[in-house]
């Protein structure tokens, strides 16, 4: 569950969510399930995570590689959105609250959203 950490609620919308769907429909489920748990594994060692800084550059190799080889064609911008979409319904899937938003690191906007464990 994704709370909007200006205003405290829930977020019940999926941002490019028809995107998201033709890229998940390139996938086997068996690829998408990988990317999912690999994902819920990730986030239950952390409380604080940026989408963009969770994968590393280099994917060959790893169980994100389909999502550029296969789901987005080889395209490292749609590469980019498509991870970040997956770590959102990841985050939005769970049981456990999170907060989300957008951030600035030295004075610089973070292409990618942050995401905060919520404490209840």
């Amino acid at each position: 569950m994704i709370y909007n950490i200006d205003t405290d609620k829930v977020i019940t919308t999926h941002p490019y969510a028809k995107e998201f769907r033709i890229w998940r429909n390139r996938l086997s489920t068996s690829e998408f399930d990988a990317i999912v748990q690999e994902l819920n594994l990730m986030i239950d060692q952390k409380d604080i995570h940026t989408a963009g800084w969770m994968p590393g550059k280099n994917w060959n190799g790893t169980i994100f590689e389909p999502i550029y080889t296969k789901a987005c064609s080889r395209n490292e911008d749609e590469s980019g959105l498509c991870f970040g979409l997956f770590v959102w319904h990841v985050f939005h899937t769970r049981s456990d609250a999170w907060y989300s938003g957008k951030f600035e690191k030295d004075g610089v906007q973070i292409k990618s959203r942050t995401y905060f464990r919520k404490r209840i």
